[in-house]
């Protein structure tokens, strides 16, 4: 693996003015073959920092690095073939199939109206065997479950052949059995592959089981950084996440207090 960060930010603050800045001087550096996970309270600024790196939204202030290179001298084209992107919402194409939805990853190389090279297919294919979902690769979008549903996004990214992987809350809608599919499946993607992949997530207890290196978020704070047995021992989930009437158990990796006892 390579030791020049695949994402890097410097002095990056993020939001949608200077006077409604979220969070600022964020320095992170993520690496190749890593599965990061962002957590914190709603309204930190996780889907902002999300889009920010992706391009979606402009910086207010500071820099971003995709493979040593800013963000801003990608031309569109170029940011395709990077950084896959997984939204929050869920899809409204369901008049579409699986093998059709998980094709259109494939645009980065086709255009609009391009038409599937048979290595093409063969990608998508194999994107769609990867995720585990070959079984329903002819069925509509719309007749899936959320987990599987959740797998063909994932599947699309995968067809774009893109060094890295940008999800806000992938498992937000799913049950706990498909929460943790996703997350092994994302995994192992990711040190099977060397993608290097960011998501935000408020399932502490999957996270913290199954990430590789875990963001804090809170608003107008530094963000921390660091491995989860690390940031577990060292006290700092505890601080992070406890308050008065609720506090994280480093012994027994669950939280206490009045309603959870």
């Amino acid at each position: 693996m390579s030791n020049i960060p695949v994402i890097e930010t410097r002095k990056l603050s993020i939001g949608y003015a200077k006077g409604a800045t979220l969070n600022k001087e964020i320095n992170l550096q993520l690496f190749e073959g890593k599965l990061t996970a962002l957590l914190g309270p709603n309204g930190a600024g996780k889907s902002t920092l999300l889009r920010t790196l992706c391009g979606f939204q402009p910086a207010i202030e500071g820099y971003i690095l995709l493979s040593n290179r800013l963000l801003s001298n990608y031309s569109q084209r170029e940011l395709s073939q990077t950084v896959g992107v997984v939204l929050t919402e869920k899809t409204n194409a369901g008049g579409i199939t699986v093998k059709e939805m998980v094709s259109l990853g494939r645009q980065p190389y086709t255009g609009f109206f391009g038409r599937l090279s048979a290595e093409d297919t063969r990608i998508v294919e194999e994107s769609i065997e990867v995720v585990g979902i070959s079984y329903k690769t002819n069925d509509h979008i719309s007749r899936l479950s959320d987990g599987e549903r959740q797998k063909a996004m994932i599947a699309k990214v995968l067809a774009q052949q893109c060094p890295i992987i940008i999800l806000d809350e992938p498992t937000a809608f799913l049950d706990i059995t498909s929460k943790i599919e996703i997350m092994l499946l994302l995994k192992k993607m990711a040190s099977e592959q060397n993608k290097t992949i960011l998501l935000s997530t408020h399932d502490l207890g999957i996270t913290l089981q199954i990430s590789d290196n875990l963001l804090l978020m809170k608003q107008k704070q530094s963000i921390i950084s660091g491995i989860p047995k690390t940031l577990i021992s060292d006290g700092t989930v505890s601080t992070f996440f406890s308050n008065e009437k609720v506090w994280f158990d480093a012994e027994t990796g669950k939280f206490k207090g009045s309603r959870y006892p």
